[in-house]
């Protein structure tokens, strides 16, 4: 428990007060990969993504089955500045698994999440890019800038309370509360392009930690409709797999997104299927907007009151009547 309240106190040492926006003008949702994009919903905003899925699950040695469906619930709650959420992560799933031995029906919270993330770094803080209202060919042409990720730290703790028939883990673990990190990165190419990086580092105070990794690559097709193409690979001492996953969102307004999605992992001890629907929402009522001061801003600023304390300077060397 020690070494989780250490993590909590870390990622809480790395928050400035340096207010920024990252509120976007349509719901920015993590469905539906299972990657963590590096922003926040931004200050003040409370979004919800939610799916619903089903499951095929085959294993070739043990020669068993199971087919089920499942629920996935995340809420997102944008605290104290515009780079700090929270985030809660809750998943259950219900399936009948059968096999040469027995027959019986599994239900339970797959897993259940609570922490926080923090934007540690964004490449366009303060930057300013310049316009040739010349040239629409420079204004497009790849900039070097776009290599450069944004960077942040989800800390998080993973709850297990109950025996899991789905968690490998929580069959052996004693401790049932173990902490989870993610860093996690995302470079935006151009306004369709967007990679996505995840390094995660799970239940480590445990003696069956797993590491793992999530790359996602979203293509927006058109204003509405949007693609993404995902690999993921983790590996532990109970368990390791590779997953591929392939899906679509569409665009309903500015704050709802619907989406869809298939994924199967690469093994077949167990070979696993799934896909699923799913719909993101976001409460966007408090929020108030946050400008970012760009250099130019910062450039106007400084003129500006340079040339006020010219001004306030000439002013009082101006003689009186009296004089």
């Amino acid at each position: 428990m020690k070494k989780i309240i250490i993590v909590l106190i870390l990622i809480t040492s790395l928050i400035s007060f340096d207010s920024f926006s990252q509120y976007t003008e349509v719901i920015n949702s993590n469905r539906p990969g299972k990657s963590m994009m590096a922003f926040s919903v931004g200050k003040s905003v409370f979004q919800v993504e939610t799916g619903i899925f089903g499951t095929n699950e085959k294993h070739k040695l043990l020669g068993y089955n199971a087919n089920g469906y499942g629920l996935d619930l995340t809420a997102r709650w944008g605290v104290i500045m515009e780079e700090l959420e929270v985030i809660a992560e809750i998943q259950y799933q219900n399936d009948n698994y059968i096999s040469p031995i027995k027959n019986y029906n599994r239900k339970a919270l797959r897993s259940t999440v609570f922490g926080a993330k923090y934007l540690i770094y964004d490449p366009y803080k303060y930057y300013e890019e310049k316009i040739n209202i010349k040239s629409w060919k420079a204004n497009n042409k790849f900039k070097w800038r776009r290599l450069i990720p944004a960077v942040s730290l989800f800390a998080g703790i993973n709850f297990n309370f109950s025996d899991n028939p789905f968690d490998y883990n929580s069959r052996i673990i004693e401790n049932k509360i173990t902490p989870k990190i993610i860093l996690a990165t995302q470079n935006t190419f151009s306004e369709r392009w967007v990679l996505v990086t995840n390094i995660i580092y799970d239940k480590f105070t445990s003696d069956y930690k797993n590491i793992g990794g999530i790359v996602t690559l979203s293509h927006g097709i058109n204003e509405k409709w949007s693609a993404f193409f995902e690999g993921q690979a983790y590996s532990g001492n109970l368990y390791s797999d590779g997953v591929l996953r392939i899906g679509g969102a569409l665009l309903l307004n500015s704050s709802m997104q619907v989406d869809a999605s298939i994924s199967k992992n690469i093994k077949n001890t167990p070979s696993i299927t799934y896909g699923g629907i799913g719909f993101s929402w976001r409460f966007e009522k408090n929020y108030k907007e946050i400008r970012i001061k760009t250099p130019g801003d910062l450039k106007k600023e400084k003129a500006n009151k340079s040339a006020k304390n010219k001004q306030d300077k000439n002013t009082k060397e101006l003689p009186t009547k009296e004089e």
